[in-house]
């Protein structure tokens, strides 16, 4: 199987992109889709700015995929992942993992989200309703810790 990996400005639908991973697929029993949406932080955020390294972060997605199907029996798996200015409500992220079983579709989603938040190469600012632009946002030690639970 081949992971299919994009990363684009524009807005995705996650309905469309689980019908183009389930068509024509009698022997897919689960599939399941996380999309992570920007959050406007309380009413302070008017965007979030994404940027990346093209060529070196669909790398990157594509050595955690291919980990994610050596780990399950997968028998698709999608990864968008949106750069640029994202206001609140906008779609940033799509994982959808396919297999012929629940168990591992739930596993493949989350391992990939959680290895996205800490090892692909995206960078995060805060652009607020107040005209400011804050700082690149750090990453989280609770994101790191729900990576570690993964290795070993």
């Amino acid at each position: 199987m081949v992971a299919a990996i994009r990363i684009q400005s524009e807005p995705f639908d996650a309905a469309a992109e689980t019908a183009v991973l389930a068509a024509g697929r009698g022997d897919i029993g689960a599939t399941v889709a996380f999309t992570g949406f920007c959050r406007d932080e309380g009413g302070r955020l008017s965007a979030l700015e994404l940027e990346h390294y093209p060529g070196m972060a669909e790398a990157e997605i594509a050595r955690i995929a291919h980990e994610a199907e050596a780990r399950w029996p997968l028998m698709g798996l999608t990864v968008i992942h949106r750069f640029g200015l994202i206001r609140p409500g906008e779609t940033i992220v799509l994982v959808l993992a396919a297999s012929a079983h629940r168990r591992a579709a739930f596993e493949a989603a989350e391992f990939m989200m959680d290895y996205l938040k800490t090892r692909a190469p995206f960078w995060k600012r805060e652009h607020l309703k107040d005209g400011t632009v804050g700082a690149w946002v750090e990453a989280k030690g609770s994101d790191d810790a729900a990576t570690e639970r993964w290795s070993g």
